[in-house]
C-alpha cells in the first residue's frame, strides 16, 4: 500500500500566520477501510505457503517424471522404474519449492508398474484405494475433538494428470476403465504424452477420437471455470485443446541466438515452450497460473463432499428425520446411541438364550453319555459276575478232581506196596 507523509499545522496565530515549530506530520495510506482485506489475505497466504498434490497416472516410461521436472523447472532426482513389477504401486514424494518469496509444498504421486501386467483388470484399484485413504484421513481429522488444520498436511489429490500413450488411434480399455473409476474422486486432466511422435494432422484426429470416447463412456473430466471474467476467456480457449499434447524436456537447445528447453532431432528442434509445437504452456498456465485454487476448491467442495456424504450416510447420519424435518447432530447421536444400546441388549439376550440352549444341549448330551456309561457298567458288572461264578464252579470242579486224583494215587501206591510185598514173599518161598 502506498504511503504519503503530509505535514499539517497544529496552531494558528490571531493574524493567520502559521507557527513553523508546531507542525504535526501525518502518514496517509493508499487504501482505507475494508478494501485492505485482500492485501491481508495475500500477505497471510504468502507467510503460510501453498500446497499442491498431483497424481500422475500412466504407463512406465511414458514421461511422467520428465514432465513434472519441466513443469516446475526443477530436476527432481529419481531412480528409473522397472517394467517387471508384479503389481501396480504408487511412489509418493514431497518437495519444498520456493519461487521468489512464494513457498510451495508439492506432493507428487506416480504410478509404478501401471499397465505392465498381463492381467490388467485390477490395475486401477491401488489408485482408488489411495485417493479414498486420503479422504478418510482428512475426514478423521475433521471429526476429532481437537483439530489442528494448520499443522495437518492435507494430502488429498487436487489433480490427476492422466498420461495417454500416443498410439494415434483410440484409448485403451485400461484407460477408460481407470478414468471411469476415479472421475468422481479427483479432477482428471488428460494428456497425450510424447506428442512429438505424432504428426499435427494425426494428433488432431487423435484428440477428437479421445474426446468422443470419453463422452460416449460418460467420463467426467475437470470442468474449467468460466464464471470468473478474468479467466473465463482463457479457460474457454484451454478447454478446446483437451487433451493437452505435451512434451517434456530439461535439456537446453540453441535456437538462433537464444537457449530454449527442447529436444534436438535430425529434422529440427522441438521447443517445449513453443505453443506451435505442443500444449505444454497451456498445461502450465492452467495448472499453475489460473486454476490452482479452483482445483483445490473442486477437490474439497465436490469430490471430498461426495465421499464425506457417502461415508456419513453409511455410518447412519442424515440431515432429516423420518418426518422429513431437520434433525441436529445431537439428536442423531442420541438416536444412534439408543439404537446401539437396544441392539446390544438384544444381542446380549440372544447370547444368553443361545448360551442356555447350549447348556441344555450339553446337559442332555452328558446325561445321555452318563446313561450309556451306566448301562455299559451294569453290563460289564453282570458279565464279570457270570465270569466269576463260572470260574468258581470250575475251581470247585478242579478241586474235586484234585481230591479224586490224590485218592487214586493213594490207592495206587497202596496197591503197589502190596504187590511188592507179595513178590518178596514169593521169592523167599522159592529159596
Amino acid at each position: 500500500m502506498a504511503e504519503k507523509p503530509m505535514c499539517m499545522p497544529t496552531q494558528i496565530s490571531d493574524d493567520g500566520d502559521t507557527k513553523e515549530e508546531n507542525i504535526r506530520c501525518l502518514t496517509l495510506l493508499g487504501h482505507f477501510g475494508f478494501e485492505c482485506l485482500p492485501h491481508q489475505l495475500v500477505n497471510r497466504s504468502i507467510q503460510q505457503g501453498f500446497s499442491l498434490n498431483i497424481l500422475c497416472v500412466g504407463e512406465t516410461g511414458i514421461g511422467k517424471s520428465t514432465l513434472i521436472n519441466t513443469l516446475f523447472n526443477t530436476n527432481f532426482k529419481e531412480h528409473k522404474s522397472s517394467h517387471f513389477y508384479s503389481n501396480v504401486g504408487l511412489k509418493i514424494q514431497t518437495y519444498e519449492l520456493q519461487e521468489a518469496n512464494v513457498q510451495l509444498k508439492l506432493t507428487v504421486v506416480k504410478t509404478v508398474g501401471y499397465g505392465d501386467q498381463i492381467n490388467k483388470e485390477a490395475s486401477y484399484q491401488p489408485i482408488v484405494d489411495y485417493i479414498d485413504a486420503q479422504f478418510e484421513a482428512y475426514l478423521q481429522e475433521e471429526l476429532k475433538i481437537k483439530r489442528s488444520y494448520f499443522e495437518y498436511h492435507d494430502s488429498r489429490i487436487h489433480v490427476c494428470l492422466y498420461f495417454i500413450s500416443p498410439t494415434g488411434h483410440s484409448l485403451k480399455s485400461l484407460d477408460l476403465l481407470t478414468m471411469k473409476k476415479i472421475d468422481s474422486k479427483v479432477n482428471i486432466v488428460p494428456l497425450i504424452a510424447k506428442a512429438d511422435t505424432i504428426s499435427k494432422n494425426d494428433l488432431q484426429k487423435f484428440k477428437n477420437n479421445i474426446m468422443n470416447e470419453l463422452v460416449d463412456n460418460g467420463i467426467q473430466l475437470y470442468q474449467f471455470p468460466e464464471d470468473d471474467e478474468t479467466t473465463a476467456h482463457m479457460n474457454s480457449s484451454l478447454k478446446k485443446h483437451l487433451p493437452f499434447a505435451v512434451v517434456g524436456s530439461m535439456d537446453e537447445v540453441k535456437v538462433g541466438k537464444r537457449m530454449v528447453r527442447g529436444r534436438q532431432y535430425p529434422w529440427g528442434v522441438l521447443q517445449v515452450e513453443n505453443e506451435n509445437h505442443c500444449d505444454f504452456v497451456k498445461l502450465r498456465d492452467m495448472l499453475l497460473c489460473t486454476n490452482t485454487e479452483d482445483l483445490k476448491e473442486q477437490t474439497h467442495t465436490r469430490h471430498y463432499e461426495h465421499y464425506r456424504c457417502h461415508r456419513l450416510k453409511k455410518m447412519g447420519f442424515t440431515d432429516v428425520g423420518p418426518d422429513n424435518q431437520p434433525v441436529s447432530f445431537q439428536e442423531i447421536y442420541e438416536a444412534k446411541r439408543q439404537e446401539f444400546y437396544e441392539q446390544c441388549q438384544k444381542e446380549e439376550e440372544q447370547l444368553k438364550q443361545r448360551f442356555m440352549q447350549r447348556v441344555k444341549e450339553k446337559e442332555a448330551a452328558f446325561k445321555e453319555a452318563e446313561k450309556e456309561l451306566q448301562d455299559k457298567f451294569e453290563h460289564l458288572k453282570r458279565v464279570q459276575q457270570e465270569e466269576t461264578m463260572k470260574l468258581e464252579e470250575e475251581r470247585k470242579q478242579l478241586e474235586e478232581e484234585i481230591i479224586d486224583f490224590y485218592k487214586m494215587k493213594a490207592a495206587s501206591e497202596s496197591l503197589q506196596a502190596q504187590m511188592c510185598t507179595n513178590v518178596k514173599k514169593d521169592k523167599e518161598r522159592k529159596k
